[in-house]
């Protein structure tokens, strides 16, 4: 797809193909069930953020990594046709798209496993060579699918909003410099928790007092 000229929204983040199965209830550990027939969806918490910024009428470009494969080439052309920049969306050669394989039970409940792939060969240069449209967006979004460096990158490079989605939640606490380059956190509960250093907590006003605390 040809470059936008100046996107309203850059995603700096994450491409997967997931497959999706349905099953009756989730299995034990060492434990085989069977699920219904399989679903594969375009994916990732970055391309999803791109795709829903586009549905709501805005100008989008992504940045990310995708292998050189069938999955990669299905992804880029998902974006294309809801009208994503996806021009500085880099094939890795050496790794394959990544993948989400995730089980689904019939109350909605889901397990989700991610093989990064690709995603895990973002890094700074790839948010470099993006640096105009990064720092000309009007909102910059970020999640943790993808490595430390390019989120920290893409945040001390906008100077538009900074959005975090801090998912997966990480083992350790996020570096100042990442928070501090933050405009907008958008955690569920247990990241908060875990962005917090607490375990999690249930009411509403515990909640804020977590919110603060990351401040």
């Amino acid at each position: 797809m040809a470059p936008t000229s100046a996107p309203a929204v850059v995603v700096v983040g994450s491409l997967n193909m997931d497959i999706v199965v349905p099953v009756p209830r989730h299995p034990m550990p060492g434990e085989t069930i069977i699920g219904a027939d399989s679903l594969r969806t375009p994916g990732g918490k970055g391309a999803n953020q791109a795709v829903a910024a586009a549905r709501l009428g805005q100008q989008v470009a992504m940045v990310g990594r995708v292998g050189g494969d069938d999955a990669g080439r299905t992804l880029l052309a998902a974006l294309g046709d809801y009208g994503v920049d996806y021009s500085r969306v880099a094939e890795s050669t050496e790794t394959p798209t990544g993948i989400a394989l995730i089980t689904v039970d019939p109350g909605g409940e889901n397990i989700i496993v991610v093989s990064s792939g690709a995603n895990a060969r973002l890094g700074r240069a790839d948010v470099e060579a993006a640096a105009r449209v990064v720092a000309s967006a009007s909102a910059v979004l970020l999640q943790l699918e993808v490595p430390l460096e390019a989120s920290i990158e893409a945040a001390s490079r906008a100077s538009g909003t900074v959005i975090l989605n801090p998912a997966p939640a990480p083992s350790d606490r996020l570096p100042a410099e990442l928070l501090e380059a933050v405009d907008v956190l958008v955690p569920n509960r247990s990241e908060l928790a875990d962005l917090a250093g607490v375990a999690a907590r249930g009411s509403l006003e515990q909640l804020e007092a977590l919110a603060r605390s990351v401040e």
